[in-house]
């Protein structure tokens, strides 16, 4: 399993832009699919975007398609959330989360990814 911190959280007001990034520890950093799920208050948690060990291909949940583009650069073991024009229903603790897969797809399930991170606070004001 790799150890993920996220970092890049905080509070923006809506229209505004974040980056979000995840560090992976490890050397295998490349054999896993990297995700970044969202949890609001009183919600589950809940997709947001995945990709692949090469980074070639991407999956969107439809709320954030357009607006939110990850990105991976294994030499750097990291993981990047680029989140624009943000609206206040982003508001949530996003966690990053790695997935080790036999073959080289971007999922969505939730149970798929073995490890988490602790999570960043976003919060959007309106």
């Amino acid at each position: 399993q790799v150890q993920l911190v996220e970092s890049g959280g905080g509070l923006v007001q809506a229209g505004a832009s974040l980056r979000l990034s995840c560090a992976a520890s490890g050397r295998t950093f490349m054999n896993y699919a990297m995700g970044w799920f969202r949890q609001a208050p009183g919600k589950e948690r809940e997709f947001v975007v995945s990709i692949n060990w090469s980074g070639s291909t991407t999956n969107y949940a439809d709320s954030v398609k357009g607006r939110f583009t990850i990105s991976r650069d294994n030499a750097k073991n990291t993981v990047y959330l680029q989140m624009n024009s943000l609206k206040s229903e982003d508001t949530a603790v996003y966690y990053c989360a790695a997935a080790r897969l036999s073959a080289d797809w971007a999922p969505r399930g939730r149970a798929l990814f073995g490890s988490w991170g602790q999570g960043t606070q976003v919060t959007v004001s309106s």
